[in-house]
């Protein structure tokens, strides 16, 4: 069984984090609510489920947490189509996939959002997640252990741009890669668990042959 890498996708393969920040922006603003943009984009990586109590409050996530996630979701469709993908993309998952590397796209976005996503980055015959596959989004470890349950190998590493993919990497007893592409600081994805940073995709795809796979304990948890 080959080594597996999982790559998160918002953030780290198509630049959408700041696309995510102003859709959620105008979300509140639907419902006469104002949050900071800093303090949304610190969430950006969070799954939805989670987001709106963590940068408003429990109280909002009562009153309008559903209604604020529609308007989420229908503000970020009227932008997608602005969406890039992040150079160097496609060309990691390809040399990832000629080195013999099995990679898994684990993405807290919606699966929707992610098949488009794979129109962008042409990444091959890989396999991949959604939020649609688990009831517990990032940081929680559920679609990092969904992803290996798809390969069924017995080492891997995590790739994220974000502190949340660096938290689910820990808790699902993984190492993980950071990425500046989604905004976070060198020092902060360290400060979460990631046992490297780097600025770009090309960069990473430069350190592929070392890269710091370990033995996953459970893959059917």
């Amino acid at each position: 069984m080959s080594n597996t890498v999982i790559l998160d996708v918002d953030g780290t393969l198509v630049d959408t984090n700041y696309h995510h920040t102003v859709a959620w922006l105008r979300a509140f603003s639907s419902v006469d609510v104002t949050v900071p943009a800093w303090r949304v984009h610190r969430a950006i990586g969070m799954g939805g489920d989670k987001l709106v109590a963590a940068v408003a409050g429990d109280k909002v996530e009562q009153d309008h947490g559903d209604a604020l996630r529609a308007e989420w979701e229908r503000r970020f469709d009227e932008i997608i189509d602005e969406i890039q993908p992040l150079e160097g993309a496609h060309r990691l998952v390809r040399a990832a996939t000629e080195m013999g590397l099995t990679v898994v796209l684990a993405s807290s976005g919606k699966r929707k959002h992610i098949e488009h996503y794979l129109k962008l980055i042409d990444p091959g015959d890989v396999a991949w997640t959604s939020s649609d596959d688990v009831d517990d989004s990032k940081p929680a470890p559920d679609l990092i252990q969904v992803a290996l349950r798809k390969v069924q190998n017995s080492r891997a590493v995590v790739v994220g741009d974000s502190v949340w993919d660096c938290e689910a990497a820990r808790r699902a007893g993984l190492p993980s890669i950071g990425l500046l592409t989604g905004g976070f600081s060198e020092d902060e994805l360290f400060d979460h668990g990631a046992s490297a940073v780097h600025a770009d995709l090309d960069s990473l795809r430069a350190e592929l042959a070392d890269l710091p796979f370990a033995e996953v304990t459970d893959p059917n948890a």
